[in-house]
């Protein structure tokens, strides 16, 4: 009863991914038939060089002749294995293919809303009031540098040299004469070492 209310999932599996497994289930069973027929070779080489040996010419020569017979078969195996793997290859680029149109088609149409929202006229008026933001900011700029006079550069110069100088405090010169003689230093009086004491 669980499955009566139950929704259908909806399978992953598409027609060409179908098409692509059966294409490769009957290459794998081309390859098979290949190797059974490569080792079925060899056995009726050796066969035919035992027949060789035991004198069995016309035997030899009739089971040679079918040796050729399945050598073009499996000639004609190898071009049906080449068709089928370059139809699989086929199928599986034109599902590429398939997905990049899907992807150019959303770009598009997503391309279209956007136009549809910004218009030409739109960009042109933003792009103009961008720039008359730019010449008025500019004007602004222009007015600030340009209202200083050879004047008030000089006092600007002057203020900055005062508050260099007031930064470089040196300290005062000595008003009195310096003496020519190099006081001598003192002699350090011998102080008593210490002496250790043994700890109890």
């Amino acid at each position: 009863m669980g499955n009566l209310f139950a929704r259908k999932r909806r399978s992953r599996v598409t027609e060409q991914d179908k098409a692509v497994l059966q294409l490769k289930q009957q290459r794998d069973k081309l390859k098979q038939y290949q190797k059974k027929i490569t080792l079925q070779l060899q056995r009726e080489r050796e066969l035919a060089k035992q027949l060789l040996h035991d004198g069995k010419k016309e035997k030899a020569k009739l089971l040679l002749k079918k040796k050729r017979y399945q050598e073009q078969l499996l000639e004609k195996t190898d071009n049906q294995i080449s068709n089928l793997e370059k139809m699989v290859d086929d199928i599986e680029f034109a599902q590429i293919e398939m997905k990049v149109i899907e992807g150019l088609k959303v770009g598009n149409e997503w391309l279209k809303k956007m136009h549809e929202v910004m218009s030409i006229e739109e960009v042109e008026k933003i792009m103009e009031e961008t720039q008359e933001g730019i010449e008025y900011q500019r004007q602004i700029d222009e007015m600030l540098s340009g209202s200083l006079t050879a004047e008030d550069e000089e006092a600007i110069l002057e203020e900055l040299e005062a508050i260099t100088q007031e930064d470089l405090e040196l300290p005062e010169a000595p008003s009195e004469p310096l003496s020519d003689t190099v006081p001598e230093k003192q002699a350090v009086k011998n102080r008593p070492k210490p002496q250790l004491v043994a700890a109890s």
